[in-house]
């Protein structure tokens, strides 16, 4: 591994376990072994370095996500698959995404409320392409109604399962969220 994608991995996981403000360059380099100079030299600020991160996790995130989906047919048994997903996220199950902690872009975004900034519009941007994904699978049930209602739907059932697992550590809030969206899914109007 590389310096600089080992100061991203290292980076990331002190944010994700105690929040970005919370956490110093100086933390950083010395978790990841590195002289100061040696991220700066691939980071020109904080900022950079948050950026970074978040491209990583983004990348991470989606890569897993539409591999669960894509183990079973398309449509409705990916989007009920997602939320199996999700519960083995909540529960620890998936190493390649870290001990779970809430998500990434939501905490972030409560560290960088400002929508100005490009730390943020990163957050929204992985949150639009987490709602591409699922509305690619909603798209396969043929609706006769718009697709946009029904992924809006999905994708807040997601998001909330995600805040509740965190904010409530109920790590059954996937299973819960799932049950739900079984009946949302039976209710559309097939072509």
């Amino acid at each position: 591994m590389n310096k600089r994608q080992q100061l991203i991995e290292q980076a990331f996981q002190l944010f994700y376990q105690q929040g970005i403000h919370a956490v110093g360059i100086n933390q950083i380099v010395r978790q990841a072994k590195v002289a100061k100079k040696t991220l700066y030299s691939h980071f020109e600020s904080k900022d950079a370095l948050i950026e970074a991160v978040l491209a990583y996790r983004d990348e991470r995130f989606l890569v897993w996500l539409d591999k669960r989906m894509t183990s079973v047919e398309p449509g409705k048994p990916a989007l009920l698959v997602m939320f199996d997903a999700l519960d083995d996220w909540f529960n620890n199950r998936v190493p390649t995404l870290a001990n779970f902690h809430g998500c990434f872009f939501i905490n972030t975004c409560s560290e960088y409320g400002n929508p100005e900034s490009t730390i943020y519009q990163l957050c929204q941007r992985h949150k639009l392409r987490v709602r591409e994904l699922i509305m690619s699978h909603v798209k396969q049930l043929q609706l006769n109604e718009d697709v946009n209602v029904l992924t809006d739907r999905l994708v807040l059932l997601k998001e909330g399962a995600i805040v509740t697992a965190q904010v409530q550590a109920d790590k059954a809030a996937a299973k819960k969220a799932k049950l739900i969206a079984e009946q949302l899914l039976p209710d559309a109007s097939l072509v």
